[in-house]
């Protein structure tokens, strides 16, 4: 910067005022510090200003898994809000597995991030006193409540309630759920049930065993061989509520490939509004916990923390809001707001 400030003939202050875009500089000098930066191959040292500053402008994401479309448009929408904010994002990939969940906090810590968002999903209740860090951090899904950081939340329950009630009020009477393994967690496949099974209750309708499918991976094969297994299984059965919309897509996928008609012969909901389920065939009805609400949410608490700002105060717990969005696979073709 001595040197930039000597071959344009003005001071080392006024050089750093250009390099930091600062106001007041006239442009006759401006534009000739950055001639002799040009000319003397000068390039502002990135890392050096941000540790002097303690920020790098830079968040860490990390989700289970990119390939699956939800956490892959959750990733767009957090790196678009980030970007409005004045941050990038590095992402990273947790597999689902505990240890790498607790490698991207400690990642984190130890890297030039200003705060990390962290999609948990094999990280539970007992893990509450390893997010107490001394950085920012916000996390996503269902199986951590009450912990020391902000945390952004899906209705689950809530959803999977009015879908169930959907169908419910399209006339089906023996709905099947197609979920994840386990139900006995406080975690999203768990939440789902239970809101499949109260909106049986409500309705008077009896909760049978038999129709409910646990897949080993939410894939959308595993939602085929589950729609395939009620086929040759359960006669009768007249909706389907999936735990997610890759998994519905499969389900009707195996509905088709055993001779049954959606809506015609079977209604079926998701549950996420991914993009897939717009186009597909027939076009799928899905919950909608508003997606963009979550990555803005997610973003903002985790850029007050990083900014100091006390109005954040304790803490937070936040559910996103939603509707169902009704589409062809149950026979509609609107949204409705919950």
């Amino acid at each position: 910067m001595q040197d930039v400030a000597r071959a344009a003939g003005v001071s080392p202050m006024t050089v750093s005022n250009v390099v930091n875009n600062r106001p007041h500089v006239r442009e006759a000098t401006r534009v000739k510090v950055l001639e002799a930066m040009d000319r003397l191959g000068y390039r502002v040292n990135i890392a050096a200003r941000n540790l002097r500053a303690g920020r790098t402008q830079t968040i860490g994401l990390a989700v289970p898994e990119m390939d699956r479309p939800y956490f892959a448009e959750l990733a767009a929408r957090i790196v678009r809000h980030a970007r409005a904010a004045g941050y990038r994002v590095v992402v990273e990939q947790t597999g689902a597995r505990r240890e790498e969940e607790l490698d991207a906090i400690a990642w984190s810590r130890n890297s030039l991030y200003d705060g990390l968002i962290l999609s948990t999903v094999a990280l539970g209740p007992d893990d509450r006193d390893l997010l107490r860090v001394d950085f920012p951090v916000v996390i996503l899904g269902e199986r951590i409540f009450d912990a020391p950081v902000d945390h952004v939340a899906m209705p689950n329950t809530d959803g999977a309630r009015t879908a169930t009630a959907h169908l419910i009020g399209r006339g089906c009477r023996r709905i099947a759920m197609v979920t994840g393994p386990d139900l006995e967690s406080t975690n999203m496949a768990g939440l789902r049930y239970a809101g499949y099974r109260e909106a049986l209750r409500a309705a008077g309708l009896p909760h049978d065993e038999r129709l409910v499918v646990r897949l080993p991976r939410l894939d959308p094969a595993s939602g085929a061989e589950a729609a395939a297994r009620l086929a040759r299984a359960e006669p009768g059965w007249d909706g389907v509520v999936a735990v997610t919309d890759t998994v519905a897509l499969g389900v009707v996928r195996g509905l088709a490939d055993a001779g049954l008609h959606v809506p015609g012969d079977v209604r079926v909901v998701g549950f996420d509004n991914t993009e897939a389920g717009r186009f597909a065939v027939p076009s799928l009805t899905t919950v909608d916990p508003d997606n963009d609400w979550i990555a803005a949410r997610a973003v903002g608490l985790l850029v007050g923390r990083i900014r100091g700002d006390a109005a954040q105060g304790r803490p937070r717990d936040v559910v996103s809001p939603f509707g169902l969005i009704e589409r062809e696979s149950t026979g509609g073709g609107r949204r409705r707001a919950v």
